[in-house]
């Protein structure tokens, strides 16, 4: 779940294609498979076009100011709720799918989108704490790691700049809820952001090569991009807070004015193959919603670290639902003073 968003990215967003036989896919930087692209274009023949984004609030205030040409959307669970409620997406021809019963079971009837009639899953994954052990050896399983640090990690942390994964992880920290409308519980997780931000290095993205080469010893980011990085250097540890760590989940949606609808179904039909989501996966290095994946997974991945969540703490994980306006108020206003 890496956010990079680049130049080029905002040079084909002013002027997509619209052409027949072409499909835009907005989507989270780094998260797209170019072998999966070049897989669909050859056996359809539909050349896709990727803009890249770099959070859940850029992707849907670039869609909602309208006339940006693109087909395919890819928020996470939490937005989901909103992208439908605000009209910016079209509920799915089932019929056009005939892959969708290969979506898992535990992944069709999400709370978000009972029955998948809105979405398709693209990856799913944790957001946690990185940590290079020849740097800092002690507990990884907590977020005391970057709320309250060692000394051998004061001034060397990296804190992703993803608004609601941060307050959740914070507010968890703090013995509350995700989504909480306390305001007492709130106070707590923002003293402590706050109190712990001057001991930040950064609030940044990249961190997949900024850990791999020893420039960043200590981050709160996602488990696919951590993955990556300890491939290149296996001094990097993947920790889930026993406080509290984010499980979210990403999916494919189709907007509302897409262009090129039926180019569009022939992509979602496509990452339903379990082939085709293995490649989703190998590639980005998440774990996927659909069924009869594994024998296509690259074998580094079955039993890697940060994908297998320990069974003792599998309880601390939490699946940040959509917040309630007021308590995205609350989160928001955090956020904005910790950006002071």
């Amino acid at each position: 779940m890496k956010r990079t968003l680049t130049a080029l990215a905002l040079l084909f967003a002013a002027n997509p294609a619209l052409a027949e036989g072409t499909l835009q896919l907005f989507n989270w930087g780094d998260y797209t498979s170019p072998e999966l692209l070049a897989k669909f274009e050859k056996e359809t023949g539909i050349k896709v076009t990727v803009t890249d984004y770099d959070s859940n609030d850029t992707a849907l205030a670039k869609v909602e100011a309208g006339g940006a040409g693109f087909d395919l959307v890819v928020p996470s669970a939490n937005y989901v709720p909103i992208w439908i409620e605000k009209g910016l997406v079209q509920e799915l021809d089932l019929s056009k799918l005939p892959h969708h019963a290969n979506i898992a079971p535990e992944w069709m009837n999400v709370d978000y989108d009972p029955g998948r009639k809105y979405s398709i899953p693209w990856q799913w994954g944790t957001t946690g704490v990185a940590v290079n052990k020849s740097v800092y050896a002690g507990d990884v399983n907590t977020s005391a790691i970057w709320l309250d640090p060692p000394e051998e990690l004061k001034g060397k942390i990296n804190v992703t700049p993803e608004m609601n994964d941060v307050v959740a992880l914070a507010t968890m920290y703090v013995g509350g809820e995700p989504c909480t409308e306390d305001t007492e519980v709130l106070k707590k997780a923002r003293d402590a952001l706050l109190a712990a931000k001057p001991y930040w290095m950064s609030m940044d993205y990249g961190m997949e090569d900024k850990m791999a080469t020893n420039d960043v010893p200590a981050s709160v980011y996602w488990n696919g991009a951590i993955l990556r990085a300890r491939l290149k250097n296996p001094d990097i540890v993947y920790g889930y807070p026993k406080e509290g760590f984010v499980v979210w989940m990403d999916q494919v949606m189709l907007l509302k004015d897409a262009k090129n609808v039926e180019e569009a179904y022939k992509f979602l039909d496509f990452i339903m193959v379990p082939e085709n989501a293995a490649m989703i996966s190998a590639f980005a290095r998440y774990a996927n919603g659909i069924s009869g994946t594994e024998p296509f997974m690259p074998d580094d991945m079955k039993d890697a670290p940060e994908l297998v969540i320990p069974a003792e703490l599998k309880d601390a994980g939490h699946f940040i639902p959509t917040c309630s306006p007021k308590a995205q108020e609350y989160i928001t206003a955090i956020w904005t003073e910790l950006q002071k």
